[in-house]
């Protein structure tokens, strides 16, 4: 089948073995970038604007080393953001599909070769994150973002409706009337450009709300957007006080939509600003947000052990658990439990944390001092819990950096805080059921938590899958089968969940996309008819 769009393929994963190329221009490029302070100002119609406050940004695994002094837009920055944005839309919009494609295809080209190096290290170091981490996220999912948006972009532009005898009709995909306000999140650098690029690919202007502590990245991904050809006031980069930009973007009558990833109560309440502004607005916001998660690993008493602890150990620890479908509560059958114990606690003590400079580290420090206080928090109280047995990890120290060891907990209510509350770092909570049980523990699995983000079902026995894929249809919106809850793949997993999770948009596909535009359906009529009677009327 002939295709006028362009298709495209996953960016290969590079794999940083001793003696590759990519491992020594890795090591040169953290050298370089380590001992330079950055100066990170607002971008407005193209603009730096270094006034208002800055803060430090810091290495989360050596909190000492300031990467970067982060400038805080004022008020009069963002209102400036906002009229540069949809002043820039009125030219962007009317490019064609194909030359803003052009834009990410080439930054997407750029970020494969020379910028790879420099956007990895940029988010090792200001996120920590380890080589490989960073590889699949700042260096792969990113540019399968830039390529997969533009070949689902144009396959949006070929659903056409049907024409009849005399009559031409075609849809028309308009951007939105207005701004995009997109607010994005520390833990993936490829989540912070995607939710800016998505609506901007369809013809939209975008306010960009970046992390403060993954500035770094995120400024660096705005950097290579611009080297890459986009034009002016297309995206505004406004780093700053959360509250105080969005009350200025979320009040504004020309808000066109929210694109946000972070935690489900900011979204609350952004979800209600704009229900309480709602009269103002030219046209009715989209809401596009993707929240929590409290993802949950439900073993089978099929399960193959061995690949069980595994899929637990990397689904909860890797980058520190600081993924939003991280493996944070695990249901075990009996029968299995001393053996997958006995394999996830032996794995577990071999894990080496630290600076992620050192490539022999499996796991960096979380974010931040908020993030280990709420972490070490959980962890504390868990030990002196009746209810609770801290079974390996634990240990959190915070002289040099926001380390916590990776955390095994076994408990005996399966209803215990642990198995609810989203903690978003390193610990994993596992309650273990009676063999027979199965059937209480998918209700039990369904119905104890808000979030339906990711899970994970391992068995051997189809019935069970099957059951498993029924009972918990609801309960997630990515599902794995014998495979760890997280690592969902651009154009081969569109990613996202409902309930407590979010709207369920599924980045990663068409289906994105399709919320960033407005379409026009035209009707084009040949030989118009010049008398008002239909046949019926006739004597």
């Amino acid at each position: 089948m002939n295709k006028t769009y362009p298709v495209t393929a996953n960016e290969p994963v590079l794999n940083y073995a001793p003696g590759s190329p990519e491992r020594e221009s890795l090591r040169n490029e953290l050298a370089a970038q380590k001992n330079v302070c950055r100066e990170i100002p607002a971008v407005v119609n193209g603009e730096r604007v270094f006034g208002g406050t800055a803060t430090a940004v810091r290495a989360p695994h050596e909190h000492d080393r300031v990467l970067a002094n982060l400038y805080h837009a004022d008020q009069k920055t963002v209102q400036a953001a906002v009229d540069g944005a949809l002043a820039a839309q009125r030219e962007w919009s009317s490019w064609s599909l194909q030359e803003r494609s052009a834009v990410f295809l080439k930054a997407a080209d750029l970020l494969a070769g020379p910028w790879r190096a420099r956007l990895n290290a940029a988010t090792m170091l200001g996120q920590s994150k380890t080589a490989y981490q960073a590889e699949i996220d700042s260096a792969c999912e990113l540019i399968d973002f830039l390529r997969f948006n533009v070949q689902f972009a144009h396959e949006i532009a070929q659903m056409q409706p049907q024409n009849s005898a005399g009559v031409r009709n075609r849809s028309e995909y308009r951007p939105l009337e207005g701004f995009v306000y997109a607010v994005t999140p520390f833990n993936f650098t490829a989540i912070g450009g995607n939710l800016a690029i998505a609506p901007a690919l369809m013809g939209n202007s975008v306010l960009w709300k970046p992390a403060a502590t993954a500035a770094l990245s995120n400024y660096m991904f705005m950097e290579l957007l611009e080297a890459a050809g986009l034009p002016k006031g297309v995206i505004n980069f406004v780093p700053g006080d959360a509250i105080e930009i969005s009350n200025i973007a979320l009040s504004h009558p020309e808000l066109a939509g929210v694109h946000f990833t972070g935690s489900t109560a900011v979204f609350d309440t952004m979800w209600s600003e704009v229900g309480r502004n709602v009269a103002r607005y030219r046209s009715y916001p989209r809401l596009v947000g993707e929240t929590g998660g409290k993802d949950f690993v439900l073993a089978h008493p099929s399960a193959d052990a061995e690949a069980l602890a595994v899929g637990l150990l990397r689904g909860a620890f890797e980058y520190q658990g600081q993924k939003c479908s991280a493996a944070s509560r695990a249901y075990i059958p009996a029968s299995l439990w001393p053996v997958v114990k006995a394999r996830l606690v032996a794995m577990v003590d071999t894990i080496k944390m630290g600076d992620v400079c050192d490539f022999s580290n499996f796991m960096g420090a979380v974010i931040d001092r908020r993030a280990f206080d709420r972490i070490r928090g959980y962890i504390y109280r868990a030990r002196e819990d009746a209810n609770a047995d801290v079974l390996v990890g634990g240990k959190c120290e915070d002289r040099t950096g926001y380390f916590i060891e990776p955390t095994v907990i076994e408990v005996k209510d399966p209803r215990h805080a642990l198995m609810q509350n989203e903690i978003f770092g390193p610990v994993l909570s596992v309650y273990v059921y009676q063999d027979a049980e199965w059937d209480e523990v998918l209700k039990l699995v369904d119905g104890t938590s808000p979030y339906a983000l990711t899970g994970a079902v391992f068995a051997t026995e189809r019935a069970a899958i099957l059951q498993a894929q029924q009972a918990l249809r609801f309960a997630a919106g990515n599902f794995y089968i014998n495979d760890k809850p997280t690592g969902a793949v651009v154009g081969q997993q569109p990613f996202g969940g409902a309930r407590r999770s979010g709207t369920n948009d599924k980045a990663g596909s068409a289906l994105n996309l399709l919320r960033w535009v407005s379409p026009r359906t035209v009707k084009e009529t040949s030989a118009p008819p010049t008398d008002y009677a239909y046949p019926y009327m006739g004597q």
